[in-house]
């Protein structure tokens, strides 16, 4: 595996060869920050633990240097708050028994920027060495940059791939903006109930962020349950923790469609099912 920056980080928890501990995915989550994965892949690294013939691979873009940082980490440098991230991604790989954890050390400027060609590219190696049924990712929605910068450099990567290396399954999860806005139907329901133990411990995992001012660990548990009990109004709660995803393979079945077309879409059905409820009141 050549990736294009020298001080990519890559582990494999278990102490397998490389390429075995690729080959073997089946579940591939790619994210932009050290600790998305945890959040918005739950659902992937839970189907794979414990299990022989799945397997999550973990991808991290960039390096996470410019995150917030207070009380004892107030006073880290860029460099030294990286080091820290790293380390606790993988951490998380060990606790989550993740097939690798690749994290790629892109700055979140370089990221963004479309003449970057080096993320896609590394993006694609990981792919065909994958070659995953499921994909997770940041959603197109998203209201973090960063975010939909590497989903953007991953949608360009799999439209790279011929129809039959693409996954089976391409899920844009929620992060920065939740999904309720999303017709019912429309959403995709990834149930992680039953594993809060684990959930809380992959979290916990990244002091740097908790005890750095921003509590992710009781942010995603409280809206996973939200999820789970607000989702239907008529009937009793069918899980307890709950990820809402968008569905992406329209992207990759059709090259040609622009991601703006589909978003719009599906904001505007949101929209049209507001006003037909609105209308229905009316005509009592």
């Amino acid at each position: 595996m050549k990736l294009h920056k020298p001080n990519a980080d890559i582990l494999v928890p278990d102490g397998a060869d490389l390429n075995a501990a690729l080959a073997r995915t089946t579940h591939l989550g790619v994210g932009a920050h050290q600790d998305d994965l945890e959040v918005f892949a739950l659902h992937g690294i839970f189907e794979c633990f414990g299990q022989r013939d799945k397997w999550f691979t973990a991808v991290t873009c960039t390096d996470g240097r410019g995150s917030a940082r207070t009380g004892v980490y107030a006073n880290y440098t860029d460099d030294e708050m990286t080091a820290v991230r790293i380390q606790e991604q993988r951490v998380a790989a060990c606790i989550g028994r993740y097939s690798a954890a690749l994290q790629l050390m892109y700055s979140s400027a370089e990221s963004k920027n479309p003449a970057t060609a080096g993320l896609t590219e590394d993006l694609l190696e990981i792919l065909k060495a994958t070659r995953p049924k499921v994909i997770y990712s940041h959603n197109p929605a998203d209201k973090h940059a960063t975010h939909v910068a590497v989903f953007s450099a991953l949608l360009a990567a799999l439209r790279r791939l011929p129809a039959d290396a693409r996954p089976e399954k391409f899920y844009g999860v929620e992060v920065w903006r939740n999904l309720d806005w999303m017709a019912d139907n429309r959403k995709i329901v990834l149930d992680v109930s039953g594993r809060e133990h684990l959930a809380d411990a992959l979290m916990g995992v990244y002091d740097s962020q908790i005890a750095g001012g921003k509590r992710y660990d009781l942010a995603v548990a409280g809206r996973r349950v939200a999820n789970a009990t607000m989702f239907d109004s008529h009937s009793i709660d069918a899980t307890t923790s709950t990820n809402f995803a968008m569905d992406l393979m329209p992207l990759i079945r059709d090259d040609r469609l622009e991601v703006a077309t589909y978003v719009g879409g599906l904001i505007e059905e949101f929209r049209t099912a507001v006003m037909q409820q609105w209308q229905a009141l009316k005509r009592g």
